[in-house]
């Protein structure tokens, strides 16, 4: 539901995927935005209407995602989706981050844009550790993109892993991802993506800095 900005994006992506996709708007001018390649179904109307959804084909739908313009048409919507015809992959873009915590609690996946524009542009800002990419609801595993530490360089990554009580998930190398072996080695211009406990954040980011013993 929404075929603004975002909704058009994911609905194109989706079909680029080999998914089949109906997307809904009250604005029929709304669809232009998929372009004419767009296979999928368009549906006038309102995305927390029953009629509406069963005419989108929410009886055969897998997921559904409330990504218009209103959070409560986005909750409303999400909610029809999840209660009444049993749509499990649901989830609501909202605005208001303490709505979207009240809603995360119910049982919605639900994308705070605010919260996570300011978080994202945050972490770029921060230097490396002062805030992870990603930390599991918890709060006790965490996610960190580091570049490459100068003393690490050439260094096998089991031993970096060791030392520093982390796990590489993967590497960004020369534009692609990568996953590590026993015998990789750290490179200059790698990136990596460290997967580890909090409570070991600390320790982690002084061993990165300070290199591997001799």
């Amino acid at each position: 539901m929404g075929c603004g900005r975002v909704g058009s994006t994911l609905a194109r992506s989706l079909e680029e995927r080999n998914h089949t996709v109906s997307v809904i708007d009250s604005e029929p001018d709304s669809f232009r935005r998929l372009g004419p390649g767009f296979n999928g179904d368009k549906v006038t109307g309102y995305g927390f209407d029953q009629e509406v959804l069963e005419k989108a084909g929410i009886r055969r739908a897998d997921a559904f995602a409330a990504v218009s313009s209103g959070d409560n048409s986005n909750i409303i919507a999400a909610r029809v989706a999840r209660e009444t015809f049993g749509i499990d992959q649901v989830v609501a873009r909202i605005y208001d981050p303490g709505r979207a915590e009240v809603y995360q609690r119910l049982g919605i996946t639900t994308v705070a844009t605010v919260m996570w524009t300011a978080d994202l542009v945050l972490r770029r800002l921060l230097p490396a550790g002062a805030e992870p990419d990603f930390r599991d609801p918890s709060g006790t595993i965490r996610v960190d993109q580091v570049p490459a530490p100068t003393p690490w360089v050439g260094h096998r990554t089991v031993d970096f892993q060791a030392a520093t009580r982390s796990r590489i998930a993967w590497i960004d190398r020369l534009g692609e991802g990568m996953l590590t072996s026993a015998e990789s080695v750290i490179q200059e211009g790698d990136l990596l993506h460290l997967v580890m406990r909090e409570e070991s954040a600390a320790h982690a980011y002084q061993v990165i800095h300070q290199g591997p013993e001799d």
